[in-house]
């Protein structure tokens, strides 16, 4: 099993936490979330609504303080949205960490994301996302 470095979350007070992906998540590649199409029914990205899952790609924070990250979106490639235009919405995903929890932004390192997604249609300051994630684990991404 693959144990993953850990990103200091922190809450009230600083605490560090080492996480792994729990056993029950499946990996998801951005090619199966790309499948998402309002116009077909039963895609594979479809399947994963409200499932526990893992996805590498790399965080576009949508706070200032690099320290203390509780919002941000996913993306499949570094620098999406910030020096070039955004990608379309199905391969955005907007991640939410448990009230009180915050993460670090590891301006271009890729970095692997658990939690619960869902498909919806989320405003973001960057356009429409049609994903989004309840964060529970934030790590380095590892092969």
């Amino acid at each position: 099993m693959k144990k993953l470095a850990s990103i200091v979350l922190t809450g009230v007070l600083s605490v560090g936490f080492l996480f792994a992906a729990p056993a029950s998540s499946v990996t998801v590649t951005w090619n199966v979330l790309k499948t998402l199409d309002k116009t077909k029914k039963n895609t594979p990205a479809e399947a994963l609504n409200g499932k526990e899952v893992t996805i590498p790609g790399f965080m576009v924070p949508f706070e200032d303080d690099a320290e203390n990250v509780s919002e941000f979106l996913l993306v499949p490639f570094a620098g999406a949205c910030i020096h070039v235009p955004p990608p379309p919405p199905n391969q955005m995903i907007y991640v939410k960490l448990p009230k009180g929890k915050t993460t670090k932004f590891p301006w271009t390192d890729p970095i692997s994301v658990t939690g619960k997604l869902h498909i919806s249609t989320v405003d973001s300051p960057y356009g429409d996302v049609s994903y989004n994630m309840d964060g529970e684990v934030v790590a380095p991404y590892e092969e």
